[in-house]
């Protein structure tokens, strides 16, 4: 994560302990499914994790989420109605490490059933460049130096990016569906099913992967937000990011060198960008590098930008982008 992105603990805890005042003089605590709709209420930081949430739950769930379409996850900052609202759902689903302000409130709101997606998987440590085997003979990349700063994790130098890996995805749909299902046993049997389901649909989606980039021109992409950290080593690409680098602002003279000698040693085409942040980035890099540009979107939220209305449909889109610019046989 940029450093622009990061709200510092410090600045909601103001917020976070408003906003649990507000629950206490409300003097409500709820059990699970036990509103008059009878349904779960579930509270999810993001899309990634609201999308499970749907998928699981189904028609026994109410789903709301704290980042609305179109705002950029990392930049979200809880009003203390919010805050204050969190201590009141049946379940808490987020994802540690995305968003610090989330983070914090969630860790002071003691709701029983609180899910942390990372946890439900194992997280992995990549940088600017991620991947299978990817070493460039000869070359000095400034990954460590730019990357200072980006601790886009919830444990040091790990990575939460899970949900562009169709198969750890599935990891964390699996025990999603086991928290649902202890909150709410009447229903188990219904969240089982759902999970299942969900599970198919993303080993369907991995062999889509599998087969769609198994053999291509190259296997290097370069990326404005290194998120695709697993899905690069699921399928045995590598990533270049252009960490370290605001997306508004134009990355180094030395780090447009280090992408231009990958480009042409990888041959590679495209600079990618994402759909909640600006292109600026990838449209400087690729008229310096005479290189085009194209989206490759990190789900972390749907908009009408958005190329498909789901989960399933963006990445189908992010697996087409990526057989185009790395040349799929």
């Amino acid at each position: 994560m940029n450093v622009r992105r990061l709200i510092p603990v410090t600045a909601v805890t103001g917020a976070v302990a408003l906003g649990l005042v507000t629950l206490s003089a409300c003097g409500g605590s709820s059990s699970a499914a036990d509103e008059a709709d009878g349904k779960l209420d579930v509270v999810a930081s993001f899309y990634p994790v609201q999308y499970l949430a749907e998928q699981i739950g189904g028609g026994h769930v109410a789903v709301t989420t704290l980042t609305k379409p179109g705002v950029e996850p990392h930049d979200l900052e809880l009003k203390p109605k919010q805050i204050g609202e969190l201590g009141e759902a049946d379940v808490l689903l987020y994802l540690k490490g995305i968003q610090p302000a989330v983070d914090e409130a969630i860790a002071q709101a003691g709701v029983k059933n609180t899910v942390d997606a990372a946890s439900l998987t194992t997280l992995e440590a990549h940088g600017t460049e991620a991947g299978e085997g990817h070493a460039h003979e000869g070359e000095e990349h400034a990954g460590e130096e730019s990357h200072e700063g980006h601790d886009h994790g919830s444990e040091a130098g790990s990575d939460p990016h899970i949900w562009l890996d169709p198969v750890k995805y599935a990891e964390v749909a699996e025990g999603v569906g086991a928290a649902f299902a202890k909150a709410d046993p009447d229903h188990a049997a219904d969240y089982k099913a759902n999970t299942d389901a969900l599970v198919k649909k993303l080993g369907a989606l991995n062999t889509e992967f599998e087969t769609g980039l198994k053999n291509t021109e190259t296997r290097t992409f370069i990326t404005t937000h290194s998120a695709f950290g697993y899905l690069a080593e699921r399928y045995h690409l590598e990533q270049e990011g252009i960490s370290g680098v605001d997306p508004e602002s134009e990355p180094s003279p030395a780090r447009i060198k280090q992408l231009q000698d990958v480009a042409k040693a990888d041959k590679v085409t495209t600079v990618f960008f994402e759909t909640l942040a600006s292109d600026r980035t990838a449209k400087t890099l690729a008229a310096d590098t005479g290189l085009k540009t194209d989206v490759l979107d990190p789900l972390e939220g749907i908009t009408d930008r958005s190329r498909g209305d789901d989960y399933i449909e963006v990445m189908r889109a992010n697996l087409a982008a990526l057989q185009k610019a790395l040349g799929a046989k």
